[in-house]
């Protein structure tokens, strides 16, 4: 591997008590092009902005996918990584729904270990502090021909952020016209105009005064699905209830990790499909006790509110089921307690 190191650190003018989400970058980037029927020799190089023809075929078809994931720092300035695994196989799983060249585990790991071991300063110890971490990769053959590209480039580049949302009520719409993804399409793929096709019903819902959309199935809007870029759980009577992945739902890693906390809990967990009208009805009946979405940006998100045919259905201020798993998640992630999953794992 190639590196080429900055001359100069740019953390020193960055406020880190002061972060947007995703909008300050660290001083290195790792990057690796495929090209003649293979991947060439991997880089890493100064943070900066790429050159691309006008004809690159991503700009067109929209050939791109992407991952999300964290590392974090503990008292003793170890960096952590959280199942970084199962991004890796994610990437590539989702990099074959498009006909893009699955990338190298070894320049993946490689990739990844030095590039956080070079720019480590940027990574804040103190819970709620981490480094957003973006592998990418798109089509970069200059062509207009309506076919899958013969080049690509690979990308991560990292963010330190701070919490995702910052207090305040959560209300969220569930969709009764737009949906998400359908059946038999890249609904379980990170792939980057899923996001796309989300903004528009999501900013109109914002006017309306909702954070997010909880989408419904495209067939009939009958079942609950995803919570905007979240997974969506409901705690009804005791009972964690989520919807089970297909091809419509993405197969998020905090998602699984929720779920194998709360059975470590002795908590009963249901994956199954999950009506619109059946959270209605337990909402009616006073069993709905908590609803959160997870993801990798937000961790646990519990909601306020819930809107369907303009009816209001508020939700209990407390969130103790919620509270409690993003606790011990968190503590897993920043090594604050015992990881009997092997979920963690350390940048040397």
């Amino acid at each position: 591997m190639n590196i080429n190191k900055i001359q100069s650190s740019k953390i020193d003018s960055i406020n880190f008590d002061k972060l947007a989400f995703g909008q300050t970058f660290t001083d290195h980037m790792f990057i690796c092009r495929f090209r003649e029927g293979k991947w060439q020799e991997p880089e890493i190089k100064p943070y900066g902005s790429l050159t691309l023809d006008p004809a690159s075929s991503v700009f067109h078809y929209g050939q791109a996918v992407f991952e999300g994931m964290k590392a974090f720092k503990d008292d003793q300035n170890q960096v952590w990584l959280f199942r970084p695994e199962e991004n890796f196989k994610r990437i590539n799983r989702s990099a074959k729904r498009l006909q893009i060249p699955e990338f190298p585990e070894s320049y993946f790991f490689e990739g990844l270990n030095t590039l956080l071991s070079m720019d480590s300063a940027w990574i804040r110890p103190g819970k709620g502090n981490s480094l957003y971490i973006r592998p990418f990769v798109f089509a970069s053959q200059a062509s207009v021909q309506a076919s899958a590209a013969n080049e690509y480039v690979f990308i991560i580049i990292c963010a330190p952020v701070k919490s995702y949302y910052t207090g305040g009520e959560i209300n969220v719409l569930i969709a009764e016209e737009y949906s998400r993804a359908a059946n038999g399409g890249v609904g379980f793929a990170k792939a980057a105009g899923n996001y796309a096709a989300q903004f528009y019903p999501t900013s109109e819902a914002l006017k309306n005064g909702f954070q997010q959309i909880i989408w419904t199935d495209a067939d009939s809007h009958e079942h609950m699905e995803e919570a905007g870029t979240m997974n969506i759980f409901f705690k009804i009577n005791n009972t964690l209830v989520t919807a089970p992945t297909n091809d419509r739902i993405l197969d998020g890693i905090t998602r699984k990790s929720i779920i194998a906390l709360a059975k470590h809990n002795g908590i009963s967990v249901e994956e199954r499909p999950v009506k619109v009208q059946e959270i209605k009805d337990a909402h009616q009946a006073g069993t709905l006790e908590e609803v959160f979405g997870t993801g990798t940006a937000v961790v646990v998100l519990p909601i306020s509110s819930f809107s369907h045919q303009k009816q209001v259905y508020k939700l209990p201020k407390t969130t103790p089921l919620a509270d409690s798993l993003k606790e011990q998640l968190m503590d897993i992630q920043y090594n604050l307690a015992e990881d009997p999953f092997e979920w963690r794992r350390g940048i040397h």
